[in-house]
């Protein structure tokens, strides 16, 4: 009896252990059934910073080569574009977060799910295609077809390492970013601009010290209701019209007068420097990327001078896009607020009747100078990337032909800081016969409060 309850106790525990054999089994054969755990997301640092140069480069060429890209137009482009390129990595950027919730009414956009892998390049790739695409639907043929191969060609280097399901989900989440943007810029009040820079509808208000038409003949002003738009940053938007410094006045003894004057002095003494300054700065739209592309230009040399990283230089594009679209909103609103006369106008009108100035008179009021305020703007939002005391030479321009007319090359320019070329960019327009000191002086300040106004925006956690 003995023997058999010992018997029984044993098969008992051989059966025991058989069942918790079993068990294991069973448990691993389920754990090697189970998704296997998502291999984390590379850091957008880690791509290389060129992706963002590339796309640079191919905004640039658009704003060069698309009819109708004035001024204004440009900036509020460059806005979205850089938006975009953020948005579209920052989840792959471990320091940053997104500015959803902080940009004036921009209360959602599409999230990723970060359980799962990513390729941000090709999130960024795609995204600033699709900006791209929407922004300049009206550019040449050609140029969408060079849009669609760069896209092409950096995916084909981008997916490497990848399988399909994370391809998909990284473009799939870009395109989603670029399309959320579109949409929310349809918004804005200046979408579609380019169709009508010059309004036929508007009347031009009189008054002492009133903007009259210049030298190139147009009855009607700039986008004279681009100052209504909606701003990328809230404090921008509730910045207050600066004042104008001077009271207008035709009488010779008043500062107003003395304001003109000067430029009417400098314009007749003007050495070859100083020209070429002039020339170097002046962004004309009809045959260049236009000012706001000029600094978007500097954030690209910024880039490559400093071998930033890309995770730094997508932040150095979107701050720099953002600012000089701002910039232009609040200069505009100034603008035609004060409707203030050109010195071609009142000078050919108070000192001499003949006088032409160094560069021609742009089509719409003087005060404040944009290319004071969108560079000091740039300017702000650079120095928040790469430091205050930052040198670089632009080089912009380098290789555009001599411009015969005036007798100036075009000869990079080397600059101590982004503040210096913001004042050397202002200066120009007062050597070039177009702007006041006051216009600059108003316009740097300007431009310095509405480009801090964006690097306070939370870009860090």
């Amino acid at each position: 009896m003995e023997s058999l309850l010992i018997n029984l106790r044993s098969k008992i525990r051989l059966f025991g252990l058989s069942i918790f054999l079993v068990l294991m089994v069973l448990s691993c054969k389920d754990k090697s059934l189970e998704d296997p755990t998502p291999v984390a997301s590379k850091s957008i640092q880690e791509y290389d910073v060129s992706l963002s140069i590339k796309w640079a480069d191919m905004t640039l060429k658009l704003l060069r080569t698309t009819a109708a890209q004035t001024p204004p137009v440009a900036a509020r482009a460059l806005g979205y574009v850089g938006l975009t390129m953020y948005e579209s990595a920052v989840y792959g950027m471990p320091d940053n977060q997104s500015l959803q919730g902080q940009i004036t009414w921009l209360t959602t956009l599409p999230k990723p799910d970060l359980s799962k892998k990513y390729n941000w390049a090709l999130s960024v790739n795609v995204a600033q295609h699709q900006i791209l695409s929407d922004l300049f639907s009206t550019t040449t043929e050609a140029n969408k077809k060079t849009l669609d191969s760069l896209k092409n060609t950096l995916e084909t280097a981008l997916i490497s390492g990848d399988d399909t399901t994370v391809v998909n989900r990284s473009k799939s989440f870009g395109v989603s970013i670029a399309k959320a943007i579109w949409e929310y810029s349809k918004t804005d009040g200046g979408h579609e601009g380019f169709k009508n820079n010059f309004p036929a509808d508007y009347k031009v208000p009189v008054g002492i010290g009133y903007w009259e038409p210049t030298e190139n003949g147009r009855k009607i002003p700039m986008l004279p209701s681009w100052g209504k738009n909606r701003t990328f940053a809230a404090a921008n938007g509730a910045l207050p019209v600066p004042q104008l410094p001077k009271s207008p006045s035709y009488r010779e003894n008043s500062d107003f007068f003395k304001e003109y004057k000067d430029v009417y002095q400098k314009n007749k003494i003007l050495t070859q420097e100083e020209k070429e300054i002039s020339v170097w700065w002046a962004d004309d739209p009809s045959e260049t990327f236009t000012p706001p592309g000029h600094s978007y230009s500097l954030a690209k040399i910024a880039v490559l001078t400093s071998k930033a990283k890309l995770d730094n230089a997508i932040e150095a594009f979107a701050k720099t896009g953002m600012a000089v679209a701002d910039a232009f909103i609040l200069c505009w609103r100034a603008k035609y607020t004060h409707m203030n006369i050109r010195p071609y106008t009142y000078i050919r009108q108070t000192v001499d009747p003949t006088w032409v100035p160094f560069w021609p008179a742009p089509p719409f009021p003087g005060f404040p100078s944009g290319h004071s305020t969108q560079s000091a703007a740039a300017a702000m939002a650079l120095e928040s990337v790469f430091g205050t005391n930052f040198e670089f030479t632009d080089t912009s321009w380098e290789g555009r032909p001599k411009d015969a007319k005036r007798n100036v090359e075009f000869k990079p320019r080397k600059l101590k800081s982004f503040w210096a070329a913001a004042e050397e960019s202002a200066l120009s327009r007062f050597y070039g016969g177009i702007h006041t000191n006051m216009d600059n002086s108003v316009g740097l300040a300007e431009g310095k409060k509405i480009g801090t106004n964006i690097v306070q925006l939370k870009f860090k956690k």
